[in-house]
């Protein structure tokens, strides 16, 4: 079962709340930060022996508190009927989930999303990773991965709008931002959401958050503006310090990164930047790549650099 395969994975983390997954440690998950690991709290985990039952994570299933073995079987029985009515109590509904969880996860997005590099982010990461925690457990992680999808679905579909209004001299540079502040986000996304990543999209759908969520830019962004993207690099290649080094090379190699086979559109730029596009240099070739040199030098002596 799912939830006894989580019990293996997510012991250690298990320990460090209470029933209500409230209680986390000052050495759990909540002390990681943007872009941090997340590593799980000091100590090895407990084996699951009589004192859990070995059914799931606790808290997530009736019978975690059962009695120690060697009890006597009334006694045993009525751990187990409290342990059971108090897991009953704390059960999340989908009213709970839509309500209160999925809220609380929509305003983290939100803000990741849309921060600026070197921004500080007013969320609780500890929070957040605990709901995902709670909700995974509650049997919400489909309904959790339709809402993720569809919240930056919608937040790319706006990016691309604003994309298309921008004039030709600033479409480089935003394009750049865009891709940067996304492929930011995704640092801390994936993270919080590792729990429905492992138990659900890797176990059920066979793929994995981060590569779903680079696909999402590539088709509502990247796609619809390669066309209008390639001709402008192309012509600020052609004009030296149109734009900044740094920028062609993050676009070029994000662009790679999304679609290696755009490398076609643009063998010539997309080799200043990643290795080995071309195929190897030939003696017959050598005055040509010398010409081109030449020619470099010279624009560069044109626009004041010294030899």
């Amino acid at each position: 079962m799912e939830q006894e395969s989580m019990e293996e994975e997510g012991a250690g983390e298990a320990m460090m709340d209470d029933q209500n997954h409230n209680n986390w440690g000052a050495g759990g998950y909540g002390r990681h930060l943007l872009g941090e690991r997340l590593l799980p709290p000091a100590g090895p985990p407990r084996p699951a022996g009589p004192e859990h039952n070995g059914t799931g994570l606790r808290g997530c299933e009736p019978g975690a508190a059962a009695g120690r073995a060697g009890a006597a079987g009334a006694i045993a029985a009525i751990n187990i009927s409290a342990s059971t009515s108090k897991f009953l109590m704390n059960v999340i509904t989908i009213e709970d989930y839509k309500s209160t969880y999925w809220p609380k996860l929509d305003s983290a997005i939100d803000q990741l999303l849309t921060q600026s590099p070197g921004d500080y982010i007013p969320i609780s990461y500890e929070q957040i990773y605990s709901c995902v925690y709670k909700c995974v457990c509650q049997q919400h992680s489909e309904q959790m991965y339709s809402d993720l999808i569809k919240k930056i679905t919608n937040h790319l579909e706006r990016v691309s709008k604003e994309l298309q209004a921008s004039p030709p001299d600033l479409y480089i540079e935003r394009f750049n931002i865009a891709l940067g502040q996304y492929m930011g986000a995704l640092q801390s996304i994936v993270p919080l959401f590792i729990y429905m990543n492992k138990f659900y999209i890797e176990t059920k759908l066979n793929r994995d958050l981060k590569d779903d969520l680079i696909k999402l830019f590539t088709e509502h962004v990247a796609e619809k503006h390669i066309y209008n993207l390639m001709p402008l690099l192309l012509e600020a290649q052609s004009t030296p310090f149109q734009i900044t080094p740094s920028t062609m090379a993050n676009i070029v190699k994000g662009l790679y990164t999304l679609r290696p086979e755009w490398v076609q559109m643009a063998p010539a730029l997309f080799s200043k930047f990643i290795p080995n596009i071309l195929p190897p240099a030939v003696e017959s070739e050598l005055q040509e790549y010398a010409a081109q040199d030449q020619k470099l030098q010279r624009e560069l002596i044109q626009n004041g650099f010294t030899r």
